[in-house]
């Protein structure tokens, strides 16, 4: 006796979602050149502006406002909160030719970004999200050619020159080595929940000024 199965369907229960945005018009050559002047240090395998608070920077306001537009955006229409989700720390970085950016996430901030103000050298640099940020007991990956929304363990986007590109902190990234004879300049910045949270009477209510 054979059973046949019928009206499979097949559903997303969450997904991680990222958000990218043109940012162009609020950066200057001006500020371009002000933000690859700012003095770089060792960061590992790459380089790394020595303030990391760039965008208080008096020079680069206009790029800081294009920043938080962007992030009220990604609060209003990706989390649906009416909270506001301000920037903390941002800082320069720049992978010499050769050099990526090992994977990682970020601690202490609900949502990051990369800005790519400056230039992409080609090929730019892609940018992989990883699902897994923990050592997995069982790896049970799908077949290279039935990789889908559902199952992929590994995303992969493709920056472009003049956007930010926003995604949630605890996701593990990673950048590509850069295959180009030029530097690869970026800001990358991590922003944080400012305003009230919770609720009064449920005892969880926090304020962040």
């Amino acid at each position: 006796m054979s059973v046949t199965v019928t009206d499979v369907d097949i559903q997303p229960l969450f997904a991680t979602p990222y958000m990218r945005a043109n940012v162009s018009h609020a950066i200057s050559e001006k500020q371009v050149k002000y933000i690859k002047d700012l003095k770089m240090i060792q960061n590992r395998t790459n380089f790394i502006t020595e303030d990391l608070y760039i965008f208080q920077h008096e020079a680069l306001k206009s790029v800081a406002e294009a920043i938080q537009e962007s992030l009220d955006i990604y609060a209003q229409k990706v989390m649906g909160i009416t909270q506001k989700i301000e920037v903390t720390q941002s800082w320069g970085l720049m992978n010499p030719p050769g050099v990526g950016m090992h994977a990682h996430s970020h601690s202490n901030s609900i949502v990051s970004g990369s800005l790519y103000y400056d230039e992409l050298p080609e090929p730019p640099s892609r940018l992989f999200f990883d699902r897994y940020t923990a050592y997995r007991r069982i790896e049970l990956n799908p077949e290279s050619d039935r990789h889908n929304l559902y199952n992929t363990p590994t995303n992969i986007v493709t920056p472009k020159t003049g956007e930010v590109l926003l995604f949630p902190s605890d996701i593990n990234h990673m950048v590509e080595s850069n295959g180009s004879s030029k530097p690869r300049h970026v800001i990358a910045f991590n922003a944080f929940v400012k305003g009230k949270i919770g609720h009064y009477r449920d005892v969880s209510e926090v304020t962040f000024a």
